[in-house]
């Protein structure tokens, strides 16, 4: 069965954003985009929210992205543009690039989808990733800790009494000091 991973960089602080939804301050160098690429290219979904999606959407279909000289960022375009993506949202009406839009995350479509053959699903942004976890439908957080304080912005995490315990299964530290900490839900 595949798995629904959070996938995710956040400052030291724990925030993913600054104050002006700034993410300006991510450290993504050569070697880490390289390893996001690898990582990316064998997922089976992104399931992404408006915020992100309209962020993705803005950049990386664009000629500048699809052409660029740099290989890794052209590698990415190819592998945003062609992923198949489950849009959450309820106010976008029309969305490209092989994207199928859901107005609301319904367990037991997610749970069909993760019982679909194929690579894992990947969740982006804060607001989609709080409501599978309030869900309970993430089986991995994959968070990229970055070198910086940015003091404020939007946490990762929201304040909840929901109580997930998780397992270290990987930690990786990258050239230009992000960390990844790699979790996943102890089997019940």
């Amino acid at each position: 069965m595949r798995k629904v991973i959070l996938s995710i960089s956040i400052s030291l602080d724990g925030y993913i954003e600054g104050p002006e939804r700034q993410i300006d301050w991510h450290f993504v160098d050569e070697e880490l985009h390289r390893y996001f690429n690898d990582k990316l290219r064998d997922m089976g979904a992104f399931l992404e929210g408006r915020v992100t999606y309209e962020l993705m959407a803005e950049y990386w279909p664009t000629d500048e992205a699809v052409n660029s000289a740099d290989p890794v960022v052209a590698d990415f375009s190819r592998i945003w543009r062609e992923m198949p993506k489950f849009l959450y949202s309820t106010t976008v009406e029309r969305a490209d690039w092989n994207t199928t839009i859901k107005r609301a995350v319904v367990v037991e479509e997610v749970e069909a989808l993760k019982a679909e053959p194929g690579g894992d699903l990947v969740v982006g942004g804060a607001d989609l990733a709080a409501e599978f976890r309030r869900l309970d439908l993430i089986d991995e957080y994959h968070i990229y800790v970055h070198p910086i304080l940015i003091g404020r912005g939007k946490p990762l995490f929201e304040e909840t009494d929901f109580l997930t315990k998780l397992k270290l299964v990987e930690t990786r530290a990258f050239g230009n000091g992000v960390v990844l900490l790699r979790y996943e839900r102890p089997a019940s």
